[in-house]
């Protein structure tokens, strides 16, 4: 009979996400609400921050009604004191906070030249996932320096490494987000604290509907996958290979990679939002997963393979 080593099972115990004190903000929908319900499925405690305080509340009672232990703060992340009063209640009632996804984002897909009267576009991005994520970062940083342990999971964009045209405004907040994280890192590396960035494909959340169709995405429970990933396992960083590869693309061939995307960005018009044109708003439906076919135990074995194999492309989970 194998015996697990005392220090297998100490990383493994690390790894473990029951009891831990998990902030998520932007926890009222979209990619925020799938992670709440599986970190806490997880057996996190999950305090979720979100502006909407009935959504916040519905998401709240799912948890605590399949038996998990979660506690909304209605949270304005690009108001100060809205932070400073939600973050003082977590510590006042809970004691400490381990771990932070800053999920909380603004997303807009216009071109420069539909821009040039419109600075409020960036300015408005930049509150949210620039400094709204880096006020909770600050606000929670002296608790975790002085236990001596914390995380903080960024959600960045596959976007940032692609540099997807449309997307200026959106791109350049979570880039200045992942250098922050950068320097961050390496302040707090003798203190305990660590960071992940996660570079996100998109993702089917009512975020992305005034844009229209933009392509292949994944689900906000795949999205939720992923983020316990990161609080599990603690990673640098978490990127997809399309991401991957663009980056890398653009430092070996800028001029090849700049014209792909320049006629990827002709290809495409934009959205009726971006043209300043009246849309009626829909409800964004995701569609339930198909059943899953049988697989041979072939299949399986070839599937297992590709993912491992997957895991060392440089910069998809590293």
């Amino acid at each position: 009979m194998s015996q697990v080593s005392p220090g297998a099972q100490g990383r493994k115990r690390q790894r473990e996400l029951t009891g831990r004190h998990v902030v998520i903000t932007g926890a009222s929908s979209g990619i925020g609400r799938a992670a709440a319900l599986a970190v806490a499925n997880k057996g996190a405690v999950v305090f979720l921050l979100a502006r909407r305080g009935d959504e916040l509340a519905e998401v709240v009672t799912e948890i605590t009604d399949a038996g998990g232990r979660a506690y909304g703060y209605q949270c304005d992340v690009t108001d100060a004191e809205s932070v400073e009063a939600a973050v003082k209640a977590i510590l006042d009632q809970h004691g400490h906070v381990d771990m932070l996804v800053n999920n909380a984002g603004r997303s807009i897909r216009r071109a420069i030249h539909r821009s040039t009267d419109r600075m409020h576009d960036f300015e408005r991005t930049m509150a949210v996932n620039y400094f709204g994520a880096v006020r909770m970062t600050l606000a929670l940083l002296p608790q975790m320096r002085e236990r001596g342990f914390g995380h903080v999971v960024n959600i960045s964009s596959a976007g940032v490494q692609v540099a997807t045209p449309r997307f200026a405004a959106y791109l350049a907040s979570k880039a200045a987000l992942d250098k922050f994280a950068e320097v961050a890192a390496i302040e707090t590396l003798a203190d305990g604290v660590s960071f992940t960035t996660i570079h996100m494909p998109l993702v089917r959340t009512p975020m992305i509907a005034p844009s229209g169709d933009q392509g292949p995405s994944e689900s906000p429970e795949w999205a939720a996958g992923t983020i316990v990933r990161a609080l599990s396992e603690r990673p640098k960083r978490i990127d997809v290979p399309l991401g991957t590869l663009a980056e890398y693309g653009g430092i070996i061939t800028p001029r090849l990679r700049d014209r792909v995307l320049h006629r990827y960005y002709r290809a495409l018009p934009d959205s009726p939002a971006a043209k300043g044109e009246s849309v009626e708003e829909v409800a964004v439906e995701v569609p339930p997963p198909p059943a899953p076919k049988p697989r041979s135990a072939a299949r399986k074995a070839t599937g297992t393979a590709l993912r491992r194999a997957a895991r060392w492309v440089p910069g998809t989970h590293w």
